[in-house]
C-alpha cells in the first residue's frame, strides 16, 4: 500500500472515532449537568480541556450552551464534531477505492446530514437526538468497516487509527476527571458528587455496565481508574487499545522484517504495551494516576508522529 493511501486510512479511522467519542461525551455531560449541583464551568470546561482547544476557546463564559456550540460547530475548533465528520468523509473520499460501498455510504450520509438544515434544527430543539444520530452514524460506519471490508492492510491502518485515538480519548478523560476531584474535597456531600462524576465518566466511555459487572456493583475511584487503565476485556480501556494497536501494527509491519520501515514506531508501541501491563498491580490513586495518563498521552502522540514519518509519508 502506498503511503498516501495508508495516511488517509489512518486518519479516517481517527476522525470517525473522534466524532463518536465527542458525541458521547457531550451527551453525557448534558445529562450530568441536569443532576449535579456543580458550577457550569466545572461540568463543561473539562470537555474543552480534553479536546486540547483551551487557547481557541479562550476565557469566555463556560456554560453548557456555549461549550456545546463550540464543540459541535465552531470552525476555529479543530476538534469540533462538524470538523471531525467532515474530515472523516474527506479522507474516505480520497481512498474510496479501498473502502466498501456500505462503509462509504454510511460516512457520506452522516456528513450530508450534519451539513444540512435538518441537523441544525435537531441540534437546536432535540439536543439528545442530535448526539444519538451522530453516535449511530459513526458506530454504523465502524461496524460496517469490520463486517464488509477485506481484513487487509487498508483495514489495519483504519483500525490502528481508531485504537490510538481511543487510547488518547480515554486517558485524557480519566485524567481530567481525577483533577476535578481535587476541587470537591471540601464540598458538602462530596461522596455523592464524586460518585456522580465517576458514573458520568464511565457512561461517557460506554463503560458503566461493563464496570458494574466486573466490580459487582461497587463504585470507587481507584477501582474505576484501574478498570479504565488495565481491564484487558474492555474495548475502551487503555491496556486493551494499546495491545490491540500493537497487534495491528505487527500485522502491517512484522517485527522480524527489519528491512521494512516502521520499526521505531513498532518498538515504541511494544514498550508502551509492556509498560501499561506492568502497571496493573500498582496503586492507582493521587498523583500516580496523572503521571501514568500523561505518559500514555505523550507516548501515543509520539507514536503517531513516528508513524507519520516512517509509514504515512509525513515530513
Amino acid at each position: 500500500m502506498i503511503s498516501r493511501v495508508a495516511d488517509h486510512c489512518f486518519w479516517f479511522g481517527r476522525y470517525v472515532e473522534r466524532a463518536e467519542s465527542t458525541a458521547r461525551i457531550l451527551a453525557q455531560s448534558a445529562s450530568f449537568a441536569l443532576d449535579a449541583e456543580l458550577p457550569p464551568a466545572q461540568v463543561w470546561r473539562p470537555l474543552v480541556v480534553v479536546s486540547g482547544e483551551e487557547a481557541t476557546f479562550g476565557d469566555g463564559e463556560c456554560d453548557g450552551e456555549t461549550v456545546q456550540r463550540f464543540m459541535v460547530w465552531d470552525e476555529r475548533n479543530g476538534a469540533a464534531l462538524a470538523h471531525s465528520i467532515g474530515a472523516a468523509r474527506g479522507n474516505a473520499r480520497s481512498v474510496r477505492e479501498v473502502l466498501s460501498t456500505e462503509a462509504w455510504e454510511a460516512i457520506n450520509e452522516l456528513h450530508l446530514w450534519a451539513a444540512s438544515d435538518a441537523a441544525q434544527t435537531t441540534f437546536d430543539h432535540e439536543r439528545e437526538q442530535f448526539y444519538r444520530q451522530v453516535r449511530r452514524g459513526t458506530q454504523l460506519a465502524l461496524g460496517l468497516l469490520r463486517s464488509t471490508m477485506l481484513h487487509d492492510e487498508a483495514l489495519d491502518f483504519i483500525w490502528l487509527g481508531v485504537l490510538l485515538e481511543r487510547v488518547s480519548q480515554t486517558a485524557r478523560m480519566l485524567d481530567v476527571h481525577h483533577h476535578a476531584f481535587t476541587n470537591l474535597a471540601q464540598r458538602p456531600a462530596h461522596d455523592v458528587l464524586e460518585t456522580g462524576l465517576w458514573l458520568s465518566l464511565l457512561r461517557a466511555l460506554s463503560g458503566s455496565e461493563a464496570y458494574l459487572k466486573r466490580a459487582g456493583g461497587r463504585l470507587g475511584p481507584e477501582s474505576v481508574a484501574r478498570f479504565l487503565v488495565s481491564e484487558a476485556a474492555f474495548p475502551r480501556s487503555i491496556a486493551y487499545c494499546v495491545h490491540s494497536a500493537y497487534d495491528r501494527l505487527c500485522d502491517i509491519r512484522p517485527p522480524d522484517r527489519h528491512e521494512l520501515p516502521g520499526g521505531a514506531a513498532l518498538e515504541r508501541l511494544r514498550v508502551l504495551d509492556a509498560w501499561v501491563a506492568t502497571r496493573r498491580g500498582e496503586p492507582l490513586a493521587g498523583p500516580a494516576v496523572h503521571e501514568l495518563l500523561t505518559h500514555v498521552v505523550d507516548e501515543v502522540h509520539t507514536i503517531c508522529q513516528t508513524l507519520g514519518k516512517e509509514l504515512l509519508g509525513g515530513a
